[in-house]
């Protein structure tokens, strides 16, 4: 914990980072719209014919936007901390960002469609490969296939330490559990300061 100046003047809350990531159409602007506590701030572009035989719309068929760079929110918890959310661009063609996303992120959230699970393997190796704390979460579409969390960690070859939950990404209650779970996965992966 950072403690406050001595000088009687108001300590500035720890700067927490966290990304939002994951493949086209999972829900990650809807996550961050939903429990940032102020308006987001989203790069989000309509798609055009251009788009037709770039982006796979393959079980998203009436998504009509796309996030090209991404998306900003924020949630204060208290006057100690305040998390920065960074909604990743889902598209291959956009993901040169993710390394200036990703610079000095305590972790990631990586959302899950079942009805397109592989999507998300490019966000969990990314993470894997740059030894970024991450957790999974299964965003529960109205009409998507429902499976045990063990069958969804073992079809992403996750490792026994990776956090698998469910999630709706359109509401605020859902969103905050699985902040919540990314902070103390991203925590409890620290090494503990020598005394």
């Amino acid at each position: 914990m950072v403690s406050g100046p001595s000088d009687g003047k108001k300590k500035m809350p720890v700067p927490i980072k966290l990304l939002i990531a994951g493949g086209f159409g999972v829900g990650k602007t809807t996550m961050v719209g939903a429990v940032s506590e102020i308006k987001p701030l989203r790069t989000e572009e309509t798609l055009t014919d251009r788009s037709v035989g770039v982006d796979d719309l393959s079980g998203v068929e009436s998504k009509n936007t796309t996030t090209v760079a991404m998306d900003f929110g924020r949630i204060s918890i208290g006057d100690d901390f305040v998390l920065y959310l960074f909604g990743t661009p889902g598209q291959e063609r956009f993901w040169f960002v993710w390394d200036e996303l990703a610079r000095g992120a305590l972790g990631a959230v990586v959302l899950a469609d079942t009805r397109r699970l592989a999507d998300c393997f490019p966000s969990v190796d990314y993470f894997e490969r740059r030894g970024t704390p991450f957790i999974v979460a299964v965003n529960c579409f109205d009409d998507a296939p429902r499976y045990d969390l063990d069958e969804v960690k073992l079809a992403l070859n996750l490792g026994p330490d990776i956090p698998v939950l469910l999630c709706d990404a359109r509401r605020r209650d859902s969103g905050k559990e699985v902040l919540i779970a990314l902070v103390q996965h991203a925590y409890g992966r620290r090494p503990m300061a020598k005394v």
